[in-house]
């Protein structure tokens, strides 16, 4: 059976998008506050803990307006002095479980997180030692529907002696609607994909200013968890994206390896103007829509997945078609998931409801149907690939098919068709205690507490400081020490191209033949080459 790229499929990942909870991270300023120019004007940052933090900062014109659903614009210049100690709106979005809602629209900003200097009277361009430290552009999850650049604290990477930028961007039915009308004033003729021009006009913004941050616009690493990571896939697709970055790295990404073309989305976006009030089909129509009315129409459609469209223009083609033909951005990349991806999205349909909603034996098909997007004879030829006996419970069966239909093998097959052209660097996340910090535990039938295990994005908290509505223990020392390892192999590979240095275990460049991925496991990640026998791979998405 080939690669599962159903819509139901997708809109079950989108059911269950993962967006972290706004961060507040504690304050140590000192009375000295950092300085730096940039070609919009001033800005006056904060200094914490060793970090200098110059927040809140607008990359683009607010997207308000006339300038809904058009292309990234610039930002005015601005005279005197900016605060840039606070951060800014995220982008327009419902509340959920895993997040704050939002209607403001004047979203496009990003935040710069480097090294402090002892003394800031000097030009940001001759760094501490006179030399510009590499830069991480981190691209936030939330199947681009969730999502804001400010819940990820990245200090132990910035303590590696990187610069580190994270980023808002348009989401939904704002960054992702294709309309008819939308095309037809489009002087490109296209719609749909104003999230990922949000994502290379920031980029765009790192090549003009990072230097003046201490870092360097010419050794520029893009990463993503998720739909970030989606996002990075399009970035190594999309023509307009090149030289932009130098290296690339994708954290459960893979999950949708084509793209619809911009006239599906379309159909998609008439239905949404018509759930809005807008029978006349009208951009002016749309423009004048209130942004609660939207957001309700997008959902009033359906709970469809948001993925960017092939446009003609930011994007000619899907990641899949162009890594096999080798006609994307050539880079260094790391690429991987985690072993129990979809165990976070069967917990977050069980603590939806009071009880929780458990896969039973005699419910066990139709949740396959449902995840899979797939028939009733289909989801019983796929329960006897995963049968009930080979697993604790029903919940976990379902997890085991997710994990391996949806990310597991679509991950492999990106980095075996990848690694055709560029050195790829593959992983698979493998702490089986990972702390769960975005749901609840529930108990099964028999009593025992689910086991989240490396569920879908428990993998950000070895990278990022990150809080937590639920609670959850600290990190063990053995897990403190894979930690480390993630945070040196990330960051020696914004360095170098290459995750490995001195004292982290070895991390081989993937080889086809020997099906080589790096299992980060503590406290000591190591080689492990039954990734694909261990996801069922040759059935769900067979490679070269």
């Amino acid at each position: 059976m080939g690669t599962v790229h159903s819509s139901a499929m997708l809109r079950t990942l989108a059911a269950f998008a993962l967006v972290l909870p706004a961060a507040a991270f504690a304050h140590d300023r000192h009375d000295r506050a950092p300085v730096a120019e940039t070609t919009e004007g001033l800005l006056r940052g904060v200094h914490e803990r060793g970090v200098d933090k110059f927040l809140g900062i607008p990359y683009a014109a607010a997207p308000v307006g006339n300038l809904r659903w058009r292309p990234t614009q610039p930002h005015a210049r601005w005279h005197g002095v900016r605060d840039a100690s606070e951060f800014a709106n995220h982008c327009p979005q419902v509340a959920g479980p895993f997040g704050l809602a939002s209607t403001s629209e004047d979203c496009l900003y990003l935040n710069v997180f480097t090294p402090a200097r002892e003394d800031h009277h000097g030009d940001w361009d001759d760094h501490d030692d006179g030399r510009l430290l590499p830069v991480m552009v981190w691209i936030h999850g939330g199947a681009l529907i969730v999502g804001e650049s400010d819940d990820y604290d990245p200090a132990d990477l910035v303590d590696r002696e990187v610069v580190v930028v994270t980023i808002n961007y348009r989401l939904g039915v704002f960054g992702f609607l294709a309309h008819p009308a939308l095309t037809a004033e489009s002087p490109d003729h296209v719609s749909g994909n104003y999230g990922l021009m949000d994502q290379q006009a920031a980029l765009r913004w790192v090549q003009r200013n990072i230097s003046r941050f201490g870092g360097d616009p010419r050794r520029v690493t893009i990463f993503g968890e998720s739909a970030g990571g989606l996002s990075v896939h399009s970035h190594l697709t999309s023509p307009l994206s090149a030289g932009l970055f130098q290296h690339a790295i994708v954290e459960s990404g893979a999950y949708a390896l084509t793209f619809p073309p911009m006239a599906a989305l379309e159909t998609l976006g008439t239905a949404i103007a018509g759930a809005a009030g807008c029978t006349d089909q009208t951009a002016t129509c749309l423009r004048a829509a209130p942004v609660a009315t939207l957001l309700d129409a997008r959902n009033a459609v359906g709970p469809t997945s948001v993925v960017p469209d092939i446009d003609g223009k930011v994007l000619t083609q899907s990641p899949g078609t162009a890594f096999a033909s080798g006609q994307f951005n050539q880079v260094p990349v790391i690429e991987g998931s985690n072993h129990d991806e979809w165990r976070l999205f069967v917990g977050l349909t069980a603590v939806s409801t009071t009880p929780p909603t458990l896969v039973t034996p005699a419910t066990y098909l139709a949740f396959i149907q449902a995840t899979l997007g797939v028939n009733a004879p289909t989801a019983a030829f796929l329960a006897t690939r995963y049968p009930l006996a080979n697993y604790p419970n029903p919940d976990l069966a379902l997890s085991a098919m997710g994990t391996d239909a949806v990310f597991a093998c679509n991950s492999r097959k990106a980095v075996r068709l990848l690694s055709q052209w560029v050195p790829v660097h593959a992983y698979e996340f493998n702490d089986e205690n990972a702390p769960q910090l975005f749901l609840p535990p529930f108990q099964e039938a028999d009593g025992s507490f689910f086991p989240y295990g490396s569920a879908h994005a428990s993998e950000i908290q070895y990278l990022f400081g990150l809080r937590s509505a639920i609670p959850h223990p600290a990190l063990t020392r053995d897990q403190q020490r894979l930690s480390k390892a993630m945070v040196s192999y990330w960051t020696n590979f914004a360095k170098l191209g290459n995750p490995n240095w001195f004292f982290t275990p070895l991390w081989r460049k993937y080889d086809a033949t020997a099906d080589n991925i790096q299992s980060l496991v503590p406290p000591t990640p190591s080689t492990e080459t039954g990734f694909a026998a261990d996801h069922q791979c040759a059935f769900w998405a067979p490679t070269p």
